[in-house]
């Protein structure tokens, strides 16, 4: 069927750096894999372009050039933001807001974006708004552990909310009219 949708679980481990010099960034193994569904958007195109023309049990080895992937290093994305908009009562939680942490913002027009803190200076946080993997080549070592025509509850199910974080990581994130639940595997789900 041109237009089914699949459910896809690899292990992998994903390389950046300069040839020769490549370590390893990620790692999704047998026990833990990354899985997926075909054509709803969930991956990069390249990523799922390279997968779905395997089958289970295929082994993988392929580069997604930058531009195809997360882009090239944007210079004018890292920003100055008022330390103001980090404050609550006059102080920023250094809990949360400390150099390399990647924290969510949102832009003008509503929109969520994760920025990386750069420097916090007396005025002013530096934020990198950047993809952290902008700028790198992707090298993709794995394989195909299950590729299955996916049901269509369990597209339906793809667009739930998720709580995160797995069992005991819900803490409120159903909201409180929701129940959080969670499954076997570990991961939970709002009901």
């Amino acid at each position: 069927m041109e237009n089914a949708k699949y459910y896809v679980a690899v292990s992998y481990d994903l390389f950046v750096g300069e040839e020769g010099k490549q370590e390893v960034m990620e790692r999704a193994t047998e026990a833990k894999p990354l899985t997926f569904y075909s054509g709803i958007g969930m991956m990069l195109d390249k990523f799922e372009q390279e997968i779905m023309a395997l089958k289970a049990g295929d082994s993988f080895d392929f580069t997604i050039p930058a531009a195809e992937a997360y882009g090239e290093y944007d210079d004018e994305s890292v920003i100055d933001l008022d330390r103001s908009i980090f404050e609550v009562d006059g102080k920023i939680d250094d809990s949360v807001i400390f150099p390399n942490n990647v924290v969510p913002l949102m832009d003008s027009e509503g929109n969520r974006i994760n920025g990386t803190i750069v420097k916090i200076t007396d005025d002013k946080v530096k934020v990198d708004l950047n993809h952290p993997l902008a700028g790198e080549n992707l090298h993709f070592v794995g394989k195909v552990l299950v590729r299955r025509e996916a049901t269509q509850e369990e597209i339906e199910n793809a667009f739930k909310p998720s709580c995160g974080g797995g069992c005991g990581g819900c803490k409120g994130g159903c909201g409180s009219d929701k129940d959080c639940n969670c499954e076997s595997g570990g991961d939970c789900h709002c009901e």
